[in-house]
C-alpha cells in the first residue's frame, strides 16, 4: 500500500466508526501507550516503533493516570500482580 492509501483507508474507518478525524501519527502514539501501559521495556517499543532515539519512543508514550497509580503501587506493594524486572538496564 501507498502512503496515500494508508491515510485514504484509516481516514474511512474513522467516518465509519463516527471518530473525530486525527493525522495517521495518532496510531504511533497510541502504540506506543498501550505498550507502555501493558508493562512493555521502552527500549522494545522503541525498536517496534522503528524510533532511532528513546526520547522520540518516551514523547509518544502517554501513560493513563490508572497507569502511573499503578508504578506508585509497585514501590508500596500492594499490587502483587505485577511484575518488577529482576534487572535493570545501564
Amino acid at each position: 500500500m501507498t502512503r496515500d492509501q494508508v491515510i485514504k483507508a484509516i481516514r474511512g474507518a474513522q467516518r465509519v466508526a463516527g471518530v473525530p478525524q486525527a493525522g495517521v501519527h495518532v496510531l504511533r502514539h497510541n502504540f506506543c501507550s498501550h505498550l507502555a501501559m501493558k508493562g512493555a521495556p521502552a527500549r522494545a517499543i522503541q525498536e517496534l516503533a522503528g524510533n532511532a532515539d528513546l526520547s522520540t519512543t518516551q514523547r509518544n508514550m502517554h501513560l493513563s493516570p490508572a497507569a502511573t497509580e499503578d508504578a506508585i503501587r509497585l514501590l508500596d506493594g500492594r499490587r502483587a500482580d505485577l511484575k518488577v524486572a529482576q534487572s535493570v538496564e545501564t
